[in-house]
C-alpha cells in the first residue's frame, strides 16, 4: 500500500505534502487560482469549474477559512482510470483509508458525477466506492463490521473521460454558507459568486460602491467583508475541524487566529445598498451586523430611479430582475433604461451587473466595455463590465 500507483499519500511522511482541489463557479477559476496563490500554495491544474493545487496540512484549515470563491476544499485521495466497475474497486481499495479515517469515522460516498465515460451510474459508482473502502480499512484494523458513529467523512467522486478523481470533502457545510446571511430575498446571489464578481473589478475599500437592487445585501456584505480583509470562514466551523487523526487542533487555532490578526479594524469604507422593499432591507440590515460590516454599508428603502451621487469614480456592483417570470419580463426594457440614464448622470463611475436578460446593452443604450458569460446556478448569465475613467492618482 506504501508504494500505490494510484495514491496521492506517497512516502512515509503524510505530512509533507497534500493536493487539494477547490470547485468553483464555471468561469471563475482565474479569480479562485489568483486567491490559491496569495495564500502561498502553488498550483497544480486548472479545469472548467475546479482548481487543484498543493501544500502541507495547514492548507486544508487555511483554504477553508479564507478562500472566498471556492464552493468546498477537498482532500485528494486518488487519481486513476477505470473503465470497469473492477478497476474503479481495484482503485479505490488501493487508497490507505486508515491513514485517514478512525475506526469509528462516518464514510460514505456522498456524490458521484460522471462525464463522458464508460461509467455513468451514479448509485453503482457510489455502491461499489463504499465496498471497497470498506475492504481498504478492514485489512488495517482486522474487522469486517464497522459501527460508523463517530465523525463524518465523507468522499465525492469525479470521473471525466475514464479519468476517476477520489476526494475527501473536508468543508461539510459548502463555503458559501458563511454564517451572516439568516434571510433571504427573491432570487438571492450566492456569496461565493458575489464575492468573485466584485473581485473581477478594479473596486478598492476607498471607492464608493452603490448596490441599488441589494436585496439581503450580499454584494454590499462581500464588498465590505473584502475591505475590511475579514475571512469568510472565520465564524464557522468544517468537517475536518475534528479530523485529529490527519490535521491537530492547533492547525486549525493558529488558521483561525491568523485570519483574525489579518483584519483591518481602520478601514473607512463608503458602500450603499437600496432596495423597493423595505421588509427585504431590514434583512439585509440584520445579515450585515451578523457579518460584523454594518457601520460600513448604508441601507435603504429606494428604488434605482432615485439613484444619484455628486461622487465621482464610484462602482456599481449589482444583479437586477432577471425577468423569469413572463409579466416580470415585459417590464425589463423600462427597467434597463432606467439603468442606463442613472449610470450615464454619474460622473466617471464604473458598472458592473449580473443578469441573464440578453437585451440588457440595447437597453442600457451602451455596449459593455467587457461581457463575460457566467452560470448563475443553472442559468446562463452575461457579466456586463461599463468601464469608467480612474481616479487621478494621489
Amino acid at each position: 500500500m506504501e508504494n500505490c500507483p494510484y495514491c496521492v499519500f506517497l512516502g512515509k511522511n503524510m505530512e509533507e505534502r497534500f493536493e487539494f482541489i477547490a470547485p468553483c463557479h464555471f468561469g471563475l477559476e482565474a479569480v479562485l487560482k489568483k486567491e490559491i496563490l496569495n495564500l502561498g500554495y502553488e498550483i497544480s491544474e486548472v479545469e472548467d469549474g475546479r482548481v487543484t493545487f498543493s501544500g502541507p496540512i495547514g492548507a486544508m484549515a487555511r483554504a477553508n477559512i479564507g478562500i472566498r470563491t471556492a464552493e468546498r476544499i477537498l482532500l485528494k485521495c486518488a487519481s486513476f482510470k477505470a473503465t470497469t466497475f473492477d478497476e474503479l474497486y481495484d482503485g479505490i481499495r488501493h487508497i490507505p483509508w486508515a491513514r485517514i479515517i478512525p475506526r469509528d469515522g462516518r464514510f460514505w460516498v456522498t456524490k458521484a458525477t460522471t462525464n463522458k465515460s464508460k461509467l455513468f451510474s451514479q448509485t453503482s459508482i457510489q455502491s461499489i466506492a463504499k465496498k471497497a473502502m470498506v475492504e481498504s480499512m478492514s485489512d488495517t484494523y482486522h474487522i469486517t463490521h464497522f459501527s460508523e458513529d463517530g465523525e463524518d467523512y465523507p468522499v465525492r467522486i469525479f470521473i471525466k473521460k475514464d479519468e476517476v478523481t477520489v476526494g475527501l470533502d473536508t468543508t461539510g457545510v459548502s463555503l458559501h454558507k458563511r454564517g451572516y446571511r439568516k434571510l433571504v430575498g427573491k432570487a438571492p446571489i450566492s456569496e461565493t459568486l458575489a464575492a468573485a464578481l466584485i473581485m473581477l473589478t478594479p473596486w478598492r475599500e476607498d471607492r464608493l460602491l452603490v448596490d441599488p437592487f441589494c436585496g439581503s445585501g450580499t454584494f454590499p456584505i462581500e464588498a465590505a467583508m473584502i475591505g475590511a480583509n475579514i475571512a469568510p470562514g472565520v465564524n464557522r466551523d468544517f468537517t475536518s475541524c475534528t479530523w485529529e487523526k490527519l490535521i491537530d487542533k492547533k492547525t486549525w487555532y493558529a488558521a483561525y487566529d491568523e485570519a483574525r490578526w489579518l483584519e483591518k479594524t481602520d478601514v473607512d469604507m463608503h458602500i450603499q445598498g437600496y432596495d423597493l422593499d423595505s421588509s427585504i432591507v431590514k434583512c439585509a440590515m440584520q445579515n450585515a451586523e451578523e457579518a460584523g460590516v454594518a457601520d460600513y454599508i448604508h441601507f435603504q428603502a429606494r428604488g434605482v430611479k432615485d439613484l444619484s451621487s455628486p461622487k465621482p469614480y464610484g462602482f456599481i456592483i449589482t444583479n437586477p430582475p432577471y425577468g423569469e417570470r413572463l409579466e416580470d419580463r415585459e417590464a425589463l426594457p423600462e427597467l434597463y433604461t432606467v439603468i442606463g440614464e442613472k449610470y450615464r448622470a454619474l460622473d466617471n463611475w464604473s458598472m458592473f451587473l449580473i443578469t441573464s436578460y440578453e437585451d440588457a446593452e440595447r437597453y442600457i443604450g451602451r455596449k459593455a466595455d467587457k461581457n463575460r458569460k457566467i452560470y448563475n446556478g443553472m442559468i446562463k448569465s452575461y457579466y456586463y463590465q461599463f468601464m469608467g475613467k480612474k481616479p487621478p492618482k494621489k
